[in-house]
């Protein structure tokens, strides 16, 4: 039973050892710059240690959860934490697309000439047609083809569209305590969210290898994969969660009256959807 009083937790070392990983994860960063050789290691030492840390530090909350120590304040915490959390995954998705829009709408036509950037495009970039998408002259190596937005990227979008209600229909089992229903809703909704990233990992093979799409192809290449390419990391820390949620589900873990850390996943999840329709329509579609 839930005690009465707020929770406190005793004092935990996780904090340190994810401060410590950060801090070598970014001497992992800033060694690679200079010596190539030794500073990819560092990095993933770094980064093991920080993944050491969800998984103790998790491990100790699902710990505490299942003893029963959480009560309706600490649950009203906890939502209240995630919802801040996605609203700063909101702004980092806005700082991007913002980019995008800034050059499109403003960027572009004036280096095409347009407005105060006429001269700069006289002198400059004569041959400069101010077209989107672009990345400069062809004959300057601007010349690349676009992925068909109604291709693999219409796939994806059925895939992640598919995968939001897979997991309401896996939280509805959740809701009337039907635990077949809800293991196999979950193990779709992986399964999905893997597929997803198996294609737009095919999908990036592609633009390097057969398009000429790369991250140096001007603006267009470096906005579009920054905003897909940080995509594919939500998608791909989402799938993890939802790994742990679906083995949480296995072992019982959940009641149809206390399941946050599942609600938690679903709503980061249902983020992770709305944005990639965002990115389908301004990054593929138009």
């Amino acid at each position: 039973m839930a005690q009465a009083h707020y929770f406190v937790p005793s004092r935990a070392r996780w904090p340190i050892v994810g401060s410590f990983g950060l801090f070598v994860m970014v001497m992992g960063t800033a060694t690679w710059f200079n010596n190539p050789a030794i500073g990819p290691w560092i990095l993933l030492t770094g980064a093991a240690i920080v993944a050491v840390m969800f998984f103790g530090w998790f491990s100790e909350v699902i710990g505490e959860s299942e003893r029963g120590v959480y009560n309706k304040a600490v649950d009203g915490s906890f939502r209240q934490g995630m919802i801040w959390f996605i609203f700063t995954e909101i702004m980092l998705f806005g700082s991007f697309f913002g980019a995008l829009f800034y050059t499109r709408i403003l960027s572009v036509p004036w280096v095409g000439g347009e407005g105060t950037g006429a001269m700069t495009n006289q002198l400059l970039y004569p041959e400069y047609d101010a077209a989107w998408p672009t990345a400069g002259p062809a004959n300057l190596g601007g010349g690349f083809e676009l992925i068909p937005a109604f291709g693999l990227p219409l796939v994806n979008t059925l895939l992640l569209l598919s995968s939001g209600l897979t997991i309401t229909l896996a939280h509805w089992a959740l809701k009337k305590a039907q635990r077949g229903p809800l293991v196999g809703w979950m193990i779709a909704t992986v399964a999905l969210g893997s597929t997803f990233l198996y294609f737009q990992a095919t999908e990036y093979v592609h633009a390097y290898q057969d398009l000429g799409l790369t991250l140096g192809s001007g603006i267009y290449g470096s906005t579009f994969f920054m905003l897909t390419g940080l995509h594919g990391v939500h998608v791909t820390a989402g799938t993890i969660m939802l790994i742990v949620i679906t083995l949480r589900c296995m072992a019982g873990h959940f009641t149809k009256k206390n399941h946050f850390g599942f609600e938690a996943v679903a709503w980061y999840w249902h983020f992770v959807d709305v944005v990639w329709l965002g990115l389908f329509v301004f990054v593929y579609v138009l």
